[in-house]
């Protein structure tokens, strides 16, 4: 029996996802058949993005997407091996994120606007991804902070957390799984 790419996906609060990240020495096999089945649980999930830990694998890597909009659209797949944050500038933006590791619950998160990464692709050449003012800017942070042991929830002031952490179980206990959200009022 085919495992449910939504059972592939680690939820909070299992440790993989507050632990720093290994960077990848050598892209093998391994790491190219990691990042196919990566992309195949984030499409599942309906996400924009999806980081190692997120799978369980404690490795710098990262797949995104912000073009896909649901089965039919066309893919756009951004595979980031070992990504580094050159710049983080611009003004301050609050957007409501989501994550595919805390079903249910949607967080306000302040992040700087304008973003520049470095990453390795999957043919092992060096890229640079720049971003302002939209989802991938947003999304590249977020994916990032998971390689170092730091998820939305951490970005909270810690009155927010405690209700972000009890509108989560909330939403486990009534089933949310990866990809369920929840607006914001």
């Amino acid at each position: 029996m085919k495992q449910n790419p939504l059972d592939d996906i680690v939820l909070s609060p299992a440790p993989v996802l507050s632990k720093e990240c290994e960077p990848i020495e050598k892209i093998d096999s391994d790491v190219k058949a990691l990042a196919k089945r990566m992309l195949k649980d984030m499409y599942a999930a309906d996400g924009c993005g999806l980081a190692a830990p997120q799978v369980g694998v404690s490795k710098q890597l990262v797949v995104i997407d912000v073009d896909w909009s649901g089965r039919g659209s066309s893919k756009n797949p951004y595979v980031l091996i070992n990504p580094k944050i050159i710049t983080a500038d611009g003004e301050e933006r609050e957007t409501g994120e989501g994550c595919l590791s805390f079903p249910g619950i949607t967080v306000p998160v302040k992040r700087p606007s304008h973003v520049v990464v470095q990453a390795k692709n999957l043919d092992g050449d060096l890229m640079q991804y720049e971003a302002s003012d939209n989802l991938l800017a947003v999304c590249l942070q977020h994916e990032i902070d998971h390689l170092h042991g730091v998820t939305m929830i951490d970005h909270l002031a810690p009155s927010e957390r405690v209700r972000a952490l009890a509108d989560y179980q909330a939403a486990l206990d009534a089933g949310a799984r990866p990809g369920d959200v929840e607006v914001e009022d």
